[in-house]
């Protein structure tokens, strides 16, 4: 178990969930979340954190890490996580297969009956809306993931420095990866467990 993480049940007591509510849960947020995977984070920590308590805020922040840290869209690798955890093998793929049908069955019409959907002028001016939508699902999962961040020096002086060096890269114009600042992130704070280790073992000689 990873320090700090929340011992509370990752289910709901008493019968386990099914399949079907598994599929119903993350085929509504695939089908009304606009935006893409990070967008997505707000909706799955409210409905399967504060709703349904099938996993922990702990958990939801180090699923969220690992995912993007792995192949795949991050809101697909945490639907397959949580569906997972309740009900092995079928209960991920219930709930893979619900998050990514709404899509599917939608760029599916478009593609079918529609080829020039979003040159259509209401169509146009409703994703200028939804795009305003998707920026504010996107901070509300930042602003709830910094509140339960522990409030280490470490872990704040990390975040503060990737904010800074994506801001600078943003204004400076220079293509700057996620995956490179994980890769720091993860480098620095190795380095320093590295160090408080060893400098534990001097301290005890």
């Amino acid at each position: 178990m990873i320090r700090g993480q929340e011992t509370a049940p990752a289910r709901n007591e008493g019968a386990a969930t099914s399949l079907l509510e598994l599929f119903l849960t993350f085929f509504k947020i695939g089908a009304f979340t606009f935006g893409g995977g990070y967008a997505m984070i707000s909706i799955i920590e409210h409905s399967c954190v504060e709703e349904k308590k099938w996993i922990t805020h702990d958990e939801m922040m180090n699923i969220t890490v690992i995912a993007e840290s792995t192949p795949g869209p991050i809101a697909i690798n945490c639907a397959t996580y949580v569906g997972y955890k309740q009900r092995g093998l079928l209960g991920a793929a219930a709930t893979t297969v619900g998050v990514v049908l709404p899509s599917f069955i939608i760029i599916l019409v478009i593609s079918a009956f529609l080829d020039r959907f979003l040159e259509i002028t209401w169509v146009a001016n409703a994703f200028r809306g939804i795009k305003i939508a998707v920026g504010i699902l996107v901070v509300d999962a930042a602003v709830k993931m910094i509140k339960k961040m522990p409030k280490l020096l470490l872990q704040w002086g990390i975040m503060i420095c990737a904010c800074a060096a994506m801001l600078l890269a943003e204004f400076m114009a220079v293509k700057l990866s996620t995956i490179v600042l994980m890769l720091a992130a993860a480098f620095v704070s190795l380095a320093v467990f590295l160090a408080r280790q060893g400098f534990g073992k001097e301290a005890e000689k």
